[in-house]
């Protein structure tokens, strides 16, 4: 159920969708058409049709089905943009998407479509239903959007003026997928970083760089992030004792993890504070002024800043991932980590972590490959009305691609990099890096005789997603950063 306040809400902007039209006023989307069509008048006998027939033709997604999870998220993202009151539609409309998402009416929304400036495909594919059309599923079967409606017991609603403009002129696919990706980005943060500390044991690094008057001494932010993050991790190591490194000089992907994970904590935090902002916004055009009576044109649904910085943070992840692939390769050298080759205590007879390379290779090529800038949209369309968009709904889908990755390399180094810990017998591990290596071998154990890794590897990355390393990590009081 919606709180009383928001039905208060909707019904004081409803009220002044029906004056403005009571007035005769002219408003994009009430009595034009859309688009490159806003020349074109309404008269009133055509309103309501056109409701039905707005969503009926923008549905023109292709491309796999949303999953659940996103089809969800998307939904609840436009029921809370809705419930700020600036979208002028009919009441009953909300309270029925709320019912949808309780009853588990999930509607079959194909992923490609949107540009980002408003998500009129997918918002269009969600809401066929509305209209008894469509596709959605239901205790797991897909049925036609009717018929789903009415096995969950949620009769059709009636679409009136605006209603269907209002459904559709949002960007509840980019915010909705947006916050799944970004909780995403933020577990394969925290373990590539925790993974990164414990490479930093298993290597016996020199931790000098680590000195918090270094880092003030250079006096960037993100810097100062990174150590204090790394500081957290290797709380308690013998580490800190004086010449307990083994090099003067470390490899670059160790020496310098801190600057490379402060600046990636610090790029994913604000790509979280944009979706934030987001989800708090209202993003209808025109958007319902109640004090003042009318409806306003404007440009709220304009995706660009969330698409920007989620550029950035993938951007930073990519960093952080190279290195990730650096240090596993320089655990398992031997010349560098000065333990057995491929870390494995049976010499060339047995093949150890030496292919694991490769799939590290991979992962953190696919990284950097999707990294790349997507860049604003350069074909223009509507007769040219449409000239710019940020591509936002394909940014957000890298970003998650991303997230799956770096979470999958992080799962690879922190079992390689435990093994490398075991190899090395009695030392002692920080309060946080000791917790990791506890959540490693509750999940796998030590590499003797060769076995197939990449099952164990794909096992602990979805235990990552889950939150377990995350849980791990705060039973220590090291949580991370916020």
């Amino acid at each position: 159920m919606l709180a009383d306040c928001v039905a208060t809400r909707l019904e004081a902007a409803r009220a002044v969708v029906l004056r403005t039209l009571e007035r005769g006023d002219r408003v994009y989307g009430l009595t034009t058409g859309l688009g490159a069509a806003v020349d074109t008048s309404l008269d009133a006998d055509a309103i309501p049709a056109f409701q039905a027939r707005a969503i009926r033709a923008r549905a023109v997604g292709v491309g796999e089905p949303l999953s659940t999870v996103e089809v969800r998220a998307m939904l609840a993202a436009r029921l809370v943009a809705i419930c700020h009151g600036a979208s002028g539609l009919t009441p009953a409309l909300a309270q029925t998407i709320a019912a949808m998402l309780n009853a588990g009416v999930h509607p079959i929304v194909r992923r490609i479509g949107s540009l980002g400036e408003a998500d009129l495909s997918p918002l269009a594919q969600a809401f066929l239903p509305l209209i008894g059309e469509g596709e959605a599923e239901f205790r797991g079967v897909i049925l036609p959007g009717g018929e789903a409606l009415a096995a969950a017991g949620i009769a059709l609603p009636l679409l009136g003026p605006k209603d269907g403009l209002a459904l559709l002129n949002a960007n509840a696919q980019s915010v909705g997928l947006a916050a799944l990706a970004v909780d995403a980005m933020g577990k394969a943060l925290d373990a590539g970083i925790t993974a990164g500390a414990l490479s930093l044991e298993a290597f016996r690094a020199n931790l000098s760089p680590l000195d918090p008057d270094l880092s003030a001494l250079r006096g960037m932010p993100g810097h100062g992030v990174g150590v204090d993050r790394l500081r957290q991790l290797l709380d308690g190591s013998d580490l800190w004792k004086p010449d307990a490194g083994r090099r003067l000089q470390d490899p670059i992907s160790f020496r310098c993890l801190a600057p490379v994970a402060g600046h990636a904590t610090r790029a994913v935090a604000a790509a979280r504070q944009t979706v934030d902002a987001e989800l708090a916004s209202a993003p209808d055009s025109p958007a319902v002024m109640v004090a003042r009576d009318l409806l306003l044109s404007g440009v709220n649904f304009d995706t660009t800043e969330l698409a920007l910085t989620f550029e950035a943070a993938v951007l930073a992840l990519s960093h952080l991932a190279a290195t990730s692939a650096a240090r596993i390769v320089k655990l398992m050298n031997a010349g560098m980590s000065d333990l057995p080759r491929f870390l494995t205590r049976h010499g060339g007879s047995h093949s150890g972590f030496a292919t694991t390379q490769k799939t590290a290779a991979a992962l953190e090529a696919e990284i950097r490959h999707l990294a790349l800038p997507l860049g604003a949209m350069t074909l223009h369309v509507a007769d040219g009305v449409e000239d710019y968009a940020p591509m936002t709904p394909a940014i957000v889908e890298k970003t998650h691609a991303i997230a799956k990755r770096l979470t999958r390399l992080a799962a690879i180094e922190l079992v390689v990099a435990a093994e490398a810990v075991d190899l090395r017998g009695a030392i002692r591990l920080g309060r946080g890096t000791a917790a990791a290596h506890r959540f490693v071998r509750g999940h796998v154990t030590r590499l003797d005789d060769d076995r197939p890794m990449g099952r164990e590897y794909e096992a602990l990355a979805l235990a990552i997603e889950a939150g377990e390393l995350m849980l791990a990590d705060m039973a220590t009081g090291e949580g991370p950063a916020p």
